[in-house]
């Protein structure tokens, strides 16, 4: 009888476990993990990214600073002037624990002051997940890296609005 020849079931248990023996020691120790993607930063040492919502686009660049965010030349507490949309574009960093670790300036052009904070919410995202790849999960199972698609439906001829009617008159 040959070493490989299986006559019942324990001899076939031998067989697997001197495999599995044989396996293990022919494998080489497993390599560091690595991130994924690389880190993307521009001569300045910033990351670039670009944020929307409804009609709004966010051109956001992100570097290590204070923690000072500056939207079209001004100061976010002037320019978003409502705490819940400050609150918007800070979720980004209380979701990685990075609050006042980075300096952001972001221009804004388009749609109003909600769909501009969600356009920099966005881009301020696709920044950090740029800047630090490690953080791209936990701010992806946000959802913050996902644009909103969400946008204003059309207004059609012979209706009031895009699905309002105009009033019926019977007579």
């Amino acid at each position: 009888m040959s070493e490989n020849e299986v006559k019942d079931l324990s001899d076939l248990k031998d067989l697997t476990d001197n495999a599995d023996l044989a396996e293990t020691e022919q494998q080489a120790p497993a390599a560091p993990t690595m991130p994924l993607r690389d880190k993307e930063v521009d001569k300045q040492g910033r990351a670039y990214a670009t944020g929307r919502r409804k009609d709004a686009v966010a051109r956001v660049w992100l570097k290590p600073g204070t923690g000072k965010i500056t939207v079209n030349g001004r100061d976010q507490e002037v320019y978003f002037a409502r705490p819940t949309l400050r609150l918007v574009i800070n979720q980004p960093f209380d979701v990685t624990d990075r609050n006042g670790q980075y300096d952001i300036i972001a221009t804004v052009k388009g749609g109003g002051l909600s769909g501009q904070a969600g356009a920099v919410k966005h881009g301020i995202s696709q920044a950090l997940s740029r800047f630090e790849p490690a953080l791209r999960g936990a701010i992806k199972a946000e959802g913050f890296l996902t644009r909103d698609s969400r946008v204003v439906e059309r207004k059609k001829y012979g209706r009031a609005k895009a699905r309002r009617s105009f009033q019926f008159s019977k007579r």
